[in-house]
């Protein structure tokens, strides 16, 4: 038994969302596309597990989150998806894929065939195993990469009112889950190996702000060190965290958030592999051009910066999706994809954005004693990266626009003098050419030249009403 499909998105994770939605906005025909997920509802917004699905008070829920209200688009229900005639194939697993012949095994044995197919499988959580750690399977122990592993966490919270929580991990996972752990009135300590949280992306001087605001919320820190084992009892339930210098940390539950790993098994040596996941093109198209990857599982060429890059980041995973099925849809008339890395979080009354590439020289600026502050990244004489804590929409939007621009940087000094109000001026200018080694500023060399504009601009207009003022007299005469 079978079935075959023009369209197959495998994955039903937000990227499917997504993908969906831009099938449906171009023309897909009725009955052409297909979405096959081992999740048991339809695609989600994936973000909300670890922020709003773990407050104690009006937790978010299903079908509240569902793809595509991150960007303010419409909800996917799955009353939308049998309206728009995409078959939903939830619950399922796929065990094998032959790309030469455009073929699906799930699980039950069905096969499900295609014309394209865009692989949106994500990335599956990093087990502690996997570092010679036992004791994922202990019944106290959580990680959270899906709806379910939340629902479990959630239910954990509710067993032990009050009681003390372990964090494995400093990065996204871990700083989440912890605000939300404590926020639900447990004790929380986290355990990290790094020297500071966040350290792929935070600087020494931004994790400290965050270390310090967390610890003013009651939060714990064991850092630079590792889990060693657990202690469990004759339950079978991890009752304290041992480290790597034999000190015990007592847990009546433990979160683990230690990374992830694209979800490529399928594909493997069938498809271009690169830097971890599926080697695509401008267009999101791997190594064989009947199909696409896109999200966690892609590395795509990064424009901005000449290189490929995998970005584990919803906002990735929203665009490249969009892009790969416009690039499907309308190839004539889809380009390269052309996206600026963008990471953000929001915990506690706390909110940040980052953009670009944290490489090169960092110039921090803002108070770091307040709520509002940032850092710059200068690359080679370029901006390359920023970061904004407790920024508005328009200082969010300028950090982007201008990050985008990678400016010249010549000045250092007056770039962190300027802070914020550098991206905010260079963002208000009109769009205008530029002209290079103008002298008008020591900061950003390329300076458009506003007078010779506008004296160009009053003789374009005297011109056009000179010629408007003779042709209506002309049609006069007509």
């Amino acid at each position: 038994m079978g079935r075959a499909f023009v369209y197959v998105i495998l994955g039903g994770g937000v990227a499917a969302g997504y993908a969906a939605l831009e099938f449906t906005k171009r023309g897909v025909s009725h009955g052409e596309l297909c979405i096959i997920s081992e999740e048991p509802v339809p695609p989600y917004e994936r973000p909300a597990l670890s922020k709003g699905f773990l407050l104690p008070q009006e937790p978010a829920r299903l079908p509240s989150f569902h793809t595509c209200v991150g960007a303010n688009e419409e909800r996917l229900t799955p009353k939308w998806y049998k309206e728009h005639g995409i078959e939903l194939v939830l619950g399922t697993r796929v065990k094998s894929a032959d790309v030469r012949r455009r073929t699906l095994l799930t699980a039950t044995g069905e096969t499900i065939s295609y014309k394209i197919l865009i692989i949106a499988t994500g990335a599956r959580a990093l087990k502690l195993e996997e570092f010679g750690v036992k004791g994922s399977d202990a019944e106290n122990v959580c990680y959270l990469r899906d709806l379910a592993d939340a629902n479990r966490l959630v239910d954990l919270m509710k067993s032990y009112p009050g009681g003390n929580a372990v964090v494995i991990g400093g990065g996204y996972i871990g700083m989440e889950c912890a605000a939300s752990l404590v926020i639900n009135k447990l004790s929380v300590t986290m355990v990290f190996p790094e020297a500071h949280c966040m350290a792929r992306l935070f600087t020494p001087k931004i994790a400290n702000y965050y270390e310090e605001y967390y610890t003013s919320k009651g939060i714990k820190f064991t850092k630079g060190t590792v889990l060693q084992s657990f202690e469990i009892d004759s339950n079978g339930k991890v009752t304290a965290v041992i480290i790597r210098d034999g000190s015990r940390i007592p847990a009546d539950m433990v979160v683990v958030g230690i990374g992830i790993r694209p979800n490529t098994s399928l594909f493997e040596g069938q498809l271009t592999l690169e830097k971890g996941g599926i080697k695509v093109n401008g267009k999101m198209q791997s190594s064989n051009s009947s199909v696409y990857a896109v999200g966690d599982v892609a590395t795509f060429p990064v424009k901005l910066f000449g290189e490929t890059r995998r970005l584990e980041h919803v906002d990735s995973a929203r665009k490249s999706a969009r892009h790969a099925v416009s690039a499907i849809m309308e190839p004539n008339k889809t380009g390269d994809f052309d996206y600026l890395p963008f990471f953000y979080s929001r915990v506690f009354s706390m909110s940040w954005q980052f953009f670009g590439d944290n490489a090169g020289e960092v110039i921090h600026f803002g108070d770091f004693s307040g709520s509002t502050f940032g850092a710059y990244w200068v690359s080679k004489g370029h901006l390359v990266g920023s970061f904004l804590e407790g920024g508005t929409k328009e200082e969010y939007e300028a950090i982007a626009k201008v990050t985008k621009m990678k400016p010249t940087i010549e000045d250092i000094t007056e770039l962190e003098r300027r802070g914020l109000g550098f991206v905010l001026a260079i963002s208000r200018e009109p769009p205008t050419p530029t002209v290079a080694n103008s002298h008008v500023s020591n900061l950003v060399v390329d300076k458009p030249l506003y007078a010779w504009h506008a004296t160009a601009g009053v003789v374009l207009a005297a011109s056009v009403a000179a010629f408007a003022y003779w042709y209506g007299r002309r049609r006069r005469r007509w």
